[in-house]
């Protein structure tokens, strides 16, 4: 698959089959996501993938029983906890670039998992301190998203975009 095909098809999967995660595939993603780019090469990421049903019920207490995305976490053999450390990142213009160090990790995760054929949502609403507590991570080390990974069980159609002529300008902002 090309990687704009990768792009254009990736979807938010929230049904996933009951069929195991190869470790193969999980750290295929792995590594394309350590291959982003970051500031100053810092590479601030980090990964905590949970495979065990138990502990993935315990990641499941951090989400509010409204998230949509929660049924996901629930069904997908596996999760990703997509951390970052900040001191390993700077903050330019009021801009903390840990956050975009990791987001651009993040999808290239998400990429590469469609690429072979898993899917991912990237979840964004929980309770930080609830999953810090329940796995052991540090104080210092920031969750920036959660995931689900697995085989999806549905195919959903694609969202409605803008149009480049809505969001692209050419040699200066338009006059309004």
């Amino acid at each position: 698959m090309d990687i704009f095909q990768v792009i254009r098809d990736r979807r938010s999967i929230r049904k996933y089959k009951d069929i195991p995660v190869e470790h193969e595939k999980i750290e295929q993603v792995l590594h394309a996501a350590r291959l982003a780019p970051s500031w100053k090469n810092m590479q601030c990421w980090r990964f905590l993938v949970i495979r065990e049903h138990l502990d993935r019920m315990s990641l499941l207490a951090a989400f509010p029983d409204d998230n949509p995305g929660k049924k996901a976490i629930a069904a997908a053999p596996v999760a990703v906890v997509v951390c970052a450390d900040p001191s390993e990142s700077d903050i330019e213009n009021g801009i903390a670039y840990y956050i975009a160090d990791t987001a651009i990790a993040f999808e290239h995760l998400c990429l590469a998992a469609h690429a072979v054929g898993l899917g991912t949502c990237w979840m964004g609403w929980y309770d930080e301190q609830a999953i810090k507590k329940a796995f052991n991570i540090p104080e210092r080390i920031r969750v920036v998203g959660v995931t689900p990974l697995g085989y999806p069980d549905q195919e959903p159609k694609a969202r409605p975009r803008k149009e480049l002529e809505e969001i692209v300008f050419y040699d200066c902002w338009p006059k309004i």
